[in-house]
């Protein structure tokens, strides 16, 4: 192995790991404008398919501790975004958004489908789609990885929020 890529096989899974990397230090494809902080547009998309959530429901989608996500709903509760209500015969209280929290993460999600437009505009020679066929094929092969090493179970349910459309 040549030190010019070390710890890597090569220079390609370098650059590879180096651009996943850059990938995550971003903080979102978003538009500056954005009224919604990153965790409460999370917790809104898991909503977004119009069930409510009890907050142990919440932290199994959004792969959190239980104390982060109970800190984040708090945070949007008192925001106007987010609601908890009770369920008779239910222990636990459940989370929904409230119209603010509906319109919020419209808005916000048309801004970023926007930024995402304009970044597929300047892609080249690549194609949104291939782009989505490779990160899918990508993310199925590490989850498998995951699972065969015991590095921890996915729910894969919660994968189901990042093929609902936003970015």
């Amino acid at each position: 192995m040549s030190e010019d890529h070390a710890p890597w096989q090569s220079p390609v899974h370098r650059d590879l790991a180096a651009e996943l990397l850059r990938m995550s230090r971003r903080r979102s494809l978003v538009h500056p404008s954005v009224g919604l902080e990153k965790s409460a547009f999370a917790i809104l998309w898991v909503l977004s398919d119009g069930r409510p959530r009890t907050l142990r429901e919440l932290t199994e989608e959004l792969e959190l501790e239980q104390s982060t996500v109970n800190r984040q709903v708090n945070a949007a509760i008192k925001h106007g975004y987010l609601e908890r209500f009770e369920v008779e015969g239910s222990v636990s209280k459940l989370i929904r958004p409230t119209e603010e929290g509906r319109e919020s993460f419209k808005r916000d999600g048309l801004l970023r489908a926007q930024r995402l437009e304009q970044v597929f505009a300047d892609l080249g020679p690549g194609s949104p789609e291939g782009l989505l066929n490779e990160l899918r094929a990508f993310n199925d092969a590490y989850e498998r990885t995951q699972d065969r090493h015991g590095a921890g179970e996915r729910d894969k349910k919660s994968d189901q929020r990042f093929k609902r459309g936003f970015a």
